[in-house]
């Protein structure tokens, strides 16, 4: 949890007084910068009772603010989002499940009048009308451990709400019954539940999962809400958000005059069929931006950056300066930072990974081994200095220009795996394995009776028409058969052990297999090779400057391919992932960790399009180190091939891409250190 140093500002003292007070109606903050507004604002909030509303310009300014607000409350329990239910605008009228759970979620707690909130939305999310608190308190269904509910009753209940009957659940307005069991997926919630009866009397209510069908959590209520945003019958029941949100809620705001303008400006332009449902009246489906500048004077407001609002507001300057941009020029930060320790400021470095932490220290000690700073294993936005408190806050991402991912807690996703999703897209007659059983028919789903409980099950034939039937609980057991197309696998008789049969002599062949790959790892044991050297400073940079947050199996794959270069023996290595898991930037930086030792890098690909994709990239990533990649394939003229292969010979090419040309008799290298095989070459 990072620290608050506006927590003890002179200003939040005056700003908060003159809040409780009432008596500016509108203040002014000016000279924020970075994340500074986030760390003030929440500085504030701490110090004020009642709920408090954010508006930012945008969804992802406002995503960004609400991820600070988060850190620096060091939970999500008080912080709530509040965003537009599209997936982009509202006049191109596609609606984003998670963020209507997100809304509704939002719209209960403020009903449910909880501790004290900070909620964080945007001009966008203002436009859309809201049910009132009424009608949704109506529309709930509470559901409680103990009570007694007649199961027809509550299948009308959800299907008068418009929610769908399906199999099995995996989505947000759906329902599904099985004996004693029903599921439902409330939009009130990121995650389906599961209400158990024992007769009419409610035994058990858990969340699950849509992919395994396991609990998560149990619970003693669950409330049940329909999609309240878009349903027609609720047409006459809708007021805009600000007259939804409590009367003493204080209004902290970007700039008044964008806001409003971005609102009437989303009116104006959305046509009257936009919409899940078809045509709809504007009037009550939408907010004008008129309507919300007139609903904002009924407020407590303090503005962030609105100059029209200086002559009627108390103004508060700050003087802080944002993080400067170091372009990965860390002589120029190590600099930076002892001329701020200098001038009696305390630095802090933002990160909210160890391993980053790590190679700045490596990149430190090679530079000025006496560099005072502070670390705080977490992040912000945007770094900034307040040249007031003497603080100066300098963020990872920033200094090593890589993207910054906000994070909204608790958000519902699709999720494609082998579960409820594959199992539903299986026809009857399609093949299928089972761990324990082998290969066998899918029949389908059926109820049977287990002690005298009714469960759906999945049905799986085998030779002789055997069946087997299988608990949902069970189906990760279950996966769909790859084979050669176009010739059918055979299948064997239940308890025949002919399954078990085949099971062992493949292991058998497995171990076989191993015995051979240890016997020959065993002779390149002994083997001499040459031992790369330790990581250098600019072998730490390159794998700082890489603009994504590395996986925990991105860094263990790294580590061990540089273990295996500074060994003594041969390396080689097998780097397995899906596409876009990282395999990529794994070779890039073994690649550079050999030319880094003066030795030269092949890169073997498949394909001519994927030699000279794999060029791009590695060029981009080494653009401002010093190692020279150039590509040979088909695609080159001759002339440039004949240059390509002499500078090779002549070791002027630092690492070399190509397909099977490669491989060719007339190809010689100076010093060839590491050979890269790409995945499908053989």
């Amino acid at each position: 949890m990072i620290g608050n140093p506006y927590r003890e500002h002179p200003h939040v003292k005056g700003i908060t007084e003159e809040v409780r007070d009432g008596k500016a109606r509108i203040q002014l903050l000016g000279g924020l910068s970075g994340s500074s507004g986030a760390a003030l604002i929440h500085a504030c909030l701490c110090e004020l009772k009642g709920p408090h509303l954010i508006i930012l310009n945008d969804r992802e300014e406002a995503a960004y603010f609400y991820t600070d607000l988060v850190i620096l409350e060091g939970t999500p329990d008080r912080t709530l989002f509040f965003p537009s239910s599209y997936k982009r605008s509202v006049q191109y009228g596609q609606p984003d499940e998670a963020n209507i759970i997100t809304r509704t979620q939002t719209l209960r707690r403020l009903a449910e009048k909880r501790a004290a909130s900070f909620i964080v939305s945007h001009a966008e999310a203002l436009v859309e009308t809201v049910v009132t608190k009424k009608h949704l308190e109506e529309s709930t269904l509470e559901v409680r451990v103990g009570e007694k509910i007649d199961r027809d009753f509550m299948e009308e209940v959800l299907q008068s709400c418009h929610f769908d009957l399906v199999d099995f659940v995996y989505e947000p307005g759906q329902y599904a019954i099985r004996g004693g069991i029903v599921d439902v997926f409330s939009y009130a919630s990121s995650h389906p539940c599961r209400i158990d009866f024992f007769g009419d009397e409610v035994d058990s209510i858990r969340l699950f999962d849509t992919d395994n069908q396991r609990s998560l959590e149990n619970l003693k209520k669950v409330s049940i809400i329909p999609n309240v945003q878009w349903e027609k019958e609720m047409d006459r029941h809708r007021i805009s958000f600000l007259e939804y949100i409590p009367s003493n809620t204080v209004l902290w705001m970007d700039h008044q005059g964008l806001i409003t303008g971005q609102v009437q400006s989303l009116f104006e332009k959305t046509e009257p069929g936009t919409g899940p449902e078809g045509q709809i009246d504007k009037s009550k489906f939408l907010t004008s931006g008129k309507e919300i500048a007139g609903q904002m004077d009924r407020f407590r407001r303090v503005v962030f950056a609105d100059p029209e609002t200086a002559r009627e507001a108390k103004v508060w300057n700050f003087e802080t300066s944002p993080q400067p941009a170091f372009r990965k020029n860390f002589e120029h930060l190590a600099a930076h930072l002892k001329e701020r320790c200098a001038d009696g400021y305390t630095c802090y470095l933002l990160s909210e990974n160890e391993k980053q932490f790590e190679r700045l220290r490596a990149i430190f000690d090679e530079i000025d081994p006496e560099l005072q700073y502070r670390t705080i294993p977490e992040t912000l936005h945007g770094g900034f200095s307040d040249h007031e408190l003497k603080v100066a806050y300098y963020t990872d991402h920033q200094i090593f220009e890589r993207y910054h991912r906000f994070r909204l807690h608790d958000r519902f996703s699709r999720k494609e795996s082998l579960s409820v999703k594959e199992l539903v897209g299986l026809n009857p007659g399609d093949y299928v394995v089972h761990v324990d059983h082998g290969i066998g028919i899918f029949g389908g789903l059926e109820k049977i009776d287990v002690n005298g409980r009714t469960q759906e099950a999945i049905k799986l034939v085998y030779r002789d028409k055997d069946v087997l039937y299988v608990n949902i609980h069970s189906m990760h057991r279950i996966s769909r058969y790859k084979g050669k197309e176009g010739e059918p696998p055979r299948i064997y008789k239940l308890g025949s052990g002919a399954w078990q049969k085949l099971k062992s002599n493949t292991k058998k062949k497995v171990q076989d297999i191993a015995r051979d790959l240890i016997m020959l790892y065993a002779g390149r044991r002994e083997q001499k090779g040459f031992s790369f050297s330790p990581d250098t400073y600019l072998q730490q940079e390159l794998e700082s400057s890489f603009i994504y947050e590395d996986t925990p199996d991105q860094l263990k794959a790294t580590a061990d391919v540089k273990a295996g270069m500074e060994a003594g023996f041969p390396m080689d290595r097998l780097v397995c992932g899906d596409v876009g898991f990282g395999k990529t930037e794994v070779a890039i930086r073994a690649a550079f960790k050999a030319v880094a030792d003066s030795k030269q890098v092949a890169v073997l690909v498949p394909t001519t399009i994927l030699a000279f994709q794999h060029y791009n990239t590695f060029s981009d990533r080494l653009k401002d180190f010093p190692a020279s990649v150039d590509y040979l394939s088909r695609f080159r003229s001759y002339a440039d091939q004949k240059r390509i292969i002499s500078m090779l010979k002549e070791g002027r090419i630092d690492i070399i891409i190509g397909t099977h040309k490669l491989v060719g008799l007339e190809i010689a290298f100076k010093d060839l250190g590491l050979l890269i095989i790409d995945e499908e070459q053989k």
